[in-house]
């Protein structure tokens, strides 16, 4: 049997040892997985790629930094949580991704997204690695000063390993405006400096007036983006969208803006089915709900009385013409996938990161349905984080049409990659396009500095 330190070995022998090197981190090698197996055939060919081990190096994160976080409740009762920082490859720039509070949180599912991370801060262009971090701390139902005293707590022992040309940390799922304020101004008091070592910051001291819509907003211009390739357009379409945070609202105001009709959104109680559409005031009120009474989803359909609660369920099998995952990692299985075929559905773009399973990949892939992976279509929040960093570094603050035009221009250039790597005939295979257009790129730049 081939070893996996050949120089040529073959899907299943690689993967074998991810999975041995990483037991029981299902969802980092369903990550691994997905990117390899379009790499492998790409770099087939290839020899300097597979002399210098490129793939096997890139799946094995620079660091993973581990610690205690201790702090208080309001109880006076002294807490416990873990918190991580996965640094994966900073051949192209500095670490760069976003820190995520949520219960969930394990060593698995960070390094599934600092790898991610560091193909989809290749597609942007711009340069910046891929990392990510986080911790098993659950922000819901905390008081103001809880989470103060956890971010203050997570910030003093995640201050020595970042820095603005080091690893530059930004939100996730649990991290919004209220958490990175809290954080940066723990790091400023302990060093003593400011500098635009977070993104996302509020824009009173050095955030991008584009940074909140940014994800949302630039997965709907990948959707148009991939429309108008296959001469069609947003104006007219019924999108289900999930999630009801940041992502998922500004997502509907998109599609709002472009002439679509937004028929969903959830949380991870169910979802709402609005059949009279999500118009903006709707959305306002979701955005109310969730950032200022941080409610439940299912409070719109007791408002909103001709929408309809679904408890424990995810809105797949709602007829649509567009989807938009923009919830969490496996969220769209394979039935699911199926039900959105069967019903009509023409085009996916993923607002949030592999939410999508194999298995319900594949069913896009044979059915040749427009499928925007999240490592391409939700990377407008990355981009826009790095030119928070690029206004940070200069002392200058962008208007929101210049920052706006330059989202759409990043979001047709990452679409044109996908096109050029990923076209077969009449069909455009954007997850191979994507996983070879981010790879390419990052494994030249490893192979500039040998072996290391």
């Amino acid at each position: 049997m081939a070893s996996v330190y050949d120089r040529h070995v073959d899907l299943p022998t690689f993967m074998e040892g991810v999975k041995k090197r990483n037991p029981g981190q299902d969802e980092f090698v369903q990550a691994v997985q997905e990117v390899a197996q379009d790499v492998f055939d790409f770099i087939e060919d290839k020899e300097e790629y597979h002399e210098a081990q490129i793939l096997r190096r890139i799946a094995e994160p620079d660091r993973i930094v581990s610690f205690r976080v201790c702090w208080e409740d309001d109880n006076h009762c002294i807490r416990v949580q873990r918190g991580w920082r996965v640094q994966n490859n900073n051949a192209i720039g500095p670490y760069k991704g976003g820190i995520r509070f949520h219960p969930t949180v394990n060593e698995s599912v960070l390094k599934f997204l600092a790898f991610e991370q560091t193909f989809k801060n290749s597609l942007t262009g711009l340069p910046m690695g891929g990392g990510k971090g986080g911790a098993n701390f659950n922000p819901k139902g905390k008081s103001d000063s809880e989470v103060m005293r956890f971010c203050q707590s997570f910030m003093t022992e995640l201050q020595r390993h970042i820095g603005p040309d080091t690893d530059v940390p930004a939100g996730d799922i649990g991290v919004g405006s209220r958490e990175i304020g809290y954080m940066f101004g723990q790091y400023k008091r302990i060093t003593n400096r400011w500098e635009g070592v977070l993104t996302g910051k509020g824009t009173e001291y050095g955030g991008s007036k584009m940074r909140p819509e940014a994800t949302g907003y630039g997965a709907v211009y990948f959707m148009q983006n991939m429309l108008r390739h296959a001469g069609q357009d947003v104006e007219g379409k019924a999108a289900v969208i999930s999630g009801s945070g940041n992502v998922a609202t500004h997502a509907a105001e998109k599609i709002l803006q472009l002439g679509g009709k937004v028929l969903t959104l959830s949380d991870s109680g169910g979802f709402i089915h609005d059949p009279d559409g999500i118009d903006q005031e709707k959305i306002d009120w979701v955005k109310r709900l969730k950032n200022e009474r941080r409610g439940r989803i299912s409070e719109y359909a007791d408002h909103f009385t001709n929408a309809s609660f679904h408890k424990g369920k995810r809105p797949w099998d709602v007829e649509c013409d567009l989807a938009l995952p923009c919830a969490t990692q496996n969220e769209l299985n394979e039935d699911e996938a199926r039900a959105l075929v069967a019903n009509g559905c023409i085009a996916v773009a993923e607002g949030a990161n592999m939410p999508t399973t194999l298995d319900g990949v594949k069913v896009f892939h044979d059915a040749q349905l427009m499928y925007g992976p999240g490592k391409a279509a939700n990377a407008g929040g990355v981009a826009v984080s790095g030119l928070e960093m690029s206004q940070n570094a200069e002392r200058i603050s962008w208007n929101h049409d210049r920052l706006g035009q330059m989202l759409t221009e990043l979001m047709e250039g990452i679409h044109e990659q996908c096109v050029e790597y990923g076209k077969q005939g009449d069909y455009v295979d954007y997850v191979r396009g994507a996983n070879i257009a981010g790879f390419k790129k990052v494994a030249d730049a490893m192979l500039a500095f040998g072996v290391m």
